[in-house]
């Protein structure tokens, strides 16, 4: 079957500016990384935006087959450019018409980036008990605080901060704010262990001002979510891509390293275990295809973003970010230890390959935090639920 125009586009970007240059992305290089302005000239940055605001409006199934393909190359390059998602589907769904039109309408004509602000040290995963605050001083909102850990941060051309309301200490608000916003401040780019050709920050927060315009609607915890479950199921996806280049990775090892005499791609064991990876990356492919599905048939309804608030966090995206997580470590794990001391250096890409893979069950919700979300949100009945 022909692949679609956009697709060969992503795979004509990965092989010019990826492929054969993994020291590289996996040294910590100074953000924003060139290559991101040259995946723009592609037509494709922030490929997910609205046609009415400049974007081509692709589905998240689309974006599904987009980021597997970009992850198989290099999962910090995805990563980069699809978790701007989060933050645009925020102000997609619940920002005024104004705000959309200024912010994402310059977002599609400069290339731009956006970035969420929503951890916290002392909270993790309690978001709720979160200590920024957002206070309203006439039509202005004041915003104070730190937040840990933001992607794309210190190149995004807004923000959106959630906050907790000064005035309301059980409310919460997503404000969006321009980057140069004097007193916001990034602390420092993380040192992260893998995904490195991305860039996570630490950011201060003090005495920011922004028109109380910029407040979207709606409970800032509730928009949160929604926004997660787009990021989660791409999340999920990179762990789809990682896992096909490291089944890739293996077989190109195999070939050339002979053991007893033969080629290892003759070996039974080592068969036997390329076999069971093909068979759990067909089902992370089916599973991640299956929850952009479910999130699209949301997004295409008159009333997407009410439906969005009522459902809040998608089984679906809980269930595919989980399972591809853990079956996506079994993968890196496995295919390490398949190297040998090999596996066990930089000498290999497979040591980066394993780092890339651990993220994918730490971020956006730990594996724990996303056990606990599914039990009380869809195994205990519906009317014990507090």
């Amino acid at each position: 079957m022909k692949q679609p125009e956009y697709l060969r586009a992503v795979q004509g970007f990965a092989r010019r500016e990826l492929t054969g240059d993994d020291a590289h992305l996996d040294s910590l290089a100074e953000a924003p990384l060139p290559l991101y302005a040259r995946f723009a000239e592609t037509g494709l940055a922030n490929w997910w935006l609205p046609k009415e605001h400049g974007g081509l409006g692709l589905g998240l199934e689309e974006s599904v087959r987009i980021t597997s393909e970009l992850a198989y190359h290099d999962a910090g390059v995805a990563f980069t450019l699809f978790i701007p998602i989060l933050t645009t589907s925020m102000v997609t769904w619940y920002g005024s018409e104004e705000l959309k039109e200024r912010h994402l309408g310059r977002l599609v004509a400069e290339n731009g980036f956006a970035a969420t602000l929503g951890s916290e040290h002392a909270a993790g995963s309690e978001l709720a008990r979160m200590t920024t605050t957002a206070r309203v001083e006439g039509d202005t909102v004041v915003l104070d605080g730190q937040k840990a850990f933001s992607t794309n941060t210190g190149f995004a051309q807004f923000l959106v901060v959630i906050a907790r309301s000064q005035e309301d200490p059980s409310g919460y608000l997503a404000v969006l704010v321009p980057r140069d916003t004097p007193g916001v401040t990034v602390d420092k780019r993380w040192d992260v262990i893998g995904l490195r050709s991305s860039a996570t920050y630490q950011v201060s927060l003090s005495g920011v001002r922004v028109p109380a315009a910029n407040v979207l609607r709606g409970n800032g915890l509730r928009l949160l979510e929604v926004g997660l479950n787009a990021s989660r199921v791409l999340i999920a996806t990179t762990a789809l891509g990682v896992a096909r280049r490291i089944r890739d990775v293996c077989m190109d090892y195999g070939k050339t390293k002979s053991v007893k005499g033969a080629p290892l791609t003759a070996n039974a064991v080592f068969a036997s275990r390329l076999g069971q990876f093909e068979m759990q990356i067909e089902v992370m492919t089916n599973q991640c295809l299956a929850a952009a599905r479910a999130y699209d048939a949301i997004a295409a309804r008159p009333d997407a973003g009410e439906e969005f608030l009522r459902t809040g966090t998608l089984k679906q995206a809980l269930t595919t970010k989980m399972f591809c997580g853990q079956t996506g470590w079994q993968i890196a794990s496995t295919a390490s230890e398949m190297f040998g001391g090999l596996g066990y250096t930089h000498e290999s890409v497979i040591g980066k390959l394993t780092r890339d893979m651990r993220y994918v069950s730490i971020v956006e919700g730990g594996d724990d935090v996303l056990r606990d979300l599914v039990f009380s949100r869809y195994v205990v009945p519906v009317s014990k639920r507090s």
